[in-house]
């Protein structure tokens, strides 16, 4: 809970911190898929799997190299990913109609879809603070289910 205050007290930093993770996941990631690809027999496979370890190893560097244009990406791939997401919470909602919980599912759409929405009205500037509100958020969620969770041991115990 405290890691999510302090995420959201310097939410460009914590932009920041969470663009190098990611940057770190792409290149372990990349490493992986190298060393995969040795253990491929054909040629034309081998060399796929080679060519995308080593973009994901580029990508990797390039996040190191310039966080905040890798932000920049995030963000505008997190904005559309999440108006994808509300359109097709929407249409699945509106085609539950005659099941219990359609009402929420739309909702949960259209809530998606604006937030999507919004991030992509704000961009490029909403790129330098919404991974780390969503990282600040997360955090204090997660926090907060750790909390409850030994709370609820102690009183079991």
């Amino acid at each position: 809970v405290i890691a999510g205050i302090i995420a959201l007290g310097s939410v460009v930093l914590a932009t920041v911190a969470t663009v190098f993770v990611v940057g770190l996941m792409m290149l372990i990631a990349g490493v992986a898929e190298v060393i995969n690809a040795f253990q491929i027999k054909s040629w034309g496979k081998f060399l796929l799997w080679l060519l995308l370890g080593v973009l994901y190893i580029l990508a990797g560097f390039v996040t190191f190299e310039n966080p905040l244009l890798a932000a920049a990406l995030l963000t505008l791939f997190l904005g559309c990913a999440l108006i994808v997401s509300g359109l097709m919470r929407i249409v699945l909602g509106f085609s539950m109609r005659g099941e219990m919980p359609w009402g929420g599912v739309v909702l949960s759409g259209v809530i998606t879809f604006l937030l999507g929405l919004i991030i992509l009205i704000h961009w490029p500037v909403s790129s330098l603070y919404i991974l780390g509100i969503f990282l600040g958020i997360d955090l204090i969620f997660v926090g907060a289910s750790w909390i409850g969770l030994g709370l609820g041991l102690r009183r079991a115990a």
